[in-house]
């Protein structure tokens, strides 16, 4: 069955206090090679049947109004993933 993923991130502009806490932790362990982490949040929406135009559009409207917090999160990608 197809799936629609739906990745969530927080705005630039919003602190990201898991994130800061993963990119102090990396260096410690060894992981030297990176200069900043953004946490987000990735939802995996199944689908019975093919995706239409009109359900992927379902799935972006529900990606910004029940997915995300619209106030502190952007969607950033909506897309349609194949098994």
């Amino acid at each position: 069955m197809p799936r629609i993923v739906v990745d969530v991130m927080l705005k630039p502009e919003i602190l990201d206090p898991q994130g800061k806490a993963i990119e102090g932790a990396l260096p410690r362990l060894g992981f030297n090679a990176f200069a900043g982490v953004r946490q987000g949040k990735r939802f995996e929406l199944t689908v019975e049947g093919e995706v239409t135009e009109e359900i992927l559009a379902q799935a972006r409207t529900a990606a910004e109004t029940l997915l995300s917090n619209p106030v502190i999160e952007d969607v950033v990608n909506v897309e349609v993933v194949a098994d």
